[in-house]
C-alpha cells in the first residue's frame, strides 16, 4: 500500500481528512491540530516545531498511515 499521508501535507488538511488521525497526533504531542495555524503548517514542520526530531517525523506519518489503513480495511 503506497503512503496516503506525507509529512509534506498540512496539519490540518490531514485533521480534516482523516479524523482517526487526531488521536495519533496527540500521542506524539501534537495537541494543536485545531490551532489556526495547524492550517499553514505541515507535519514536519509542526512536529520539529513541537522538538520532535526527524526520526519521530518518520515514526509519526508511519502511524498514521497504518491508522488509516486500518480504518479502510474496516469499510
Amino acid at each position: 500500500m503506497a503512503a496516503k499521508i506525507t509529512k509534506h501535507m498540512l496539519l490540518g488538511d490531514v485533521a480534516m481528512q482523516y479524523p482517526e488521525s487526531g488521536e495519533i497526533f496527540f500521542k506524539y504531542g501534537l495537541h494543536c491540530v485545531g490551532c489556526h495555524v495547524a492550517m499553514f503548517e505541515t507535519i514536519e514542520q509542526g512536529a520539529l516545531a513541537h522538538g520532535l526530531t526527524q526520526k519521530d517525523v518518520d515514526k509519526l506519518v508511519q502511524d498514521l498511515n497504518d491508522a488509516i489503513s486500518k480504518t479502510e480495511k474496516k469499510k
